[in-house]
């Protein structure tokens, strides 16, 4: 029987198949990319809130304690968002005309709740309790960034699921003395493994990576 394709198709086709692989594999490669990318995860890029809030002033400036606001972050697994009760205890006395402020002074008159809009939102199977981490020496600012230097609230990490499980796989590189918890300021040391193998033996930590301690 007479061969049908010529020789040279036999390189074609290898061609093919190798091309096509090594074109899946860029295409695979350049999504991975995206979904890392602030373009996908929102990183760094400040939310749109019916108020300009500051947490460089508020908290870094001022030195306001993040509790003064978020108060059930000890006790509970949301954090807490403060009421605009709160934020009259000290702005019925202080900028009190500042154009900025009249949607915290309308809510304050008419008893109507800010909309505020969630920064570091989770999916809703996902389960996060602020009280535990805050009670075993996760400060806030190794989930949540430099948050005292943030003129406008971003989120700092990713939020995905291998994000939480570097830190729960090795907590000593993350765990620090509880009373640096609300330390905006705080920086690891130069020891920080040393000194965060003898927080996790001191705080009883566990090392938790079984998908039912999130997915519940």
């Amino acid at each position: 029987m007479p061969q049908i394709f010529h020789r040279s198709a036999n390189y074609l086709a290898r061609a093919s198949i190798i091309g096509a692989v090594v074109l899946i594999g860029l295409l695979g490669f350049v999504l991975w990319e995206i979904t890392l990318s602030p373009w996908y995860t929102d990183q760094y890029v400040a939310k749109q809130q019916p108020v300009p809030f500051s947490h460089r002033h508020h908290a870094g400036e001022l030195g306001i304690d993040c509790r003064y606001c978020h108060t059930t972050v000890e006790k509970s697994s949301f954090a807490g968002i403060p009421p605009t009760q709160t934020c009259m205890t000290c702005h019925s006395q202080i900028w009190t005309n500042a154009e900025m402020l009249e949607p915290v002074r309308a809510s304050y008159r008419t008893d109507e709740s800010l909309s505020w809009t969630r920064v570091n939102a989770l999916p809703d199977f996902v389960y996060f309790d602020h009280s535990i981490h805050v009670a075993k020496g996760v400060g806030c600012t190794t989930c949540h960034g430099p948050i005292a230097e943030m003129p406008l609230t971003y989120r700092e990490g990713t939020l995905y699921m291998s994000w939480c499980l570097d830190c729960h796989r090795q907590p000593e590189k993350y765990v620090r003395p509880k009373s640096q918890v609300f330390n905006p300021f705080y920086k690891p040391p130069a020891n920080q493994l040393e000194l965060g193998r003898q927080l996790v033996k001191e705080y009883k930590i566990q090392s938790l990576q079984h998908c039912s301690t999130c997915h519940r």
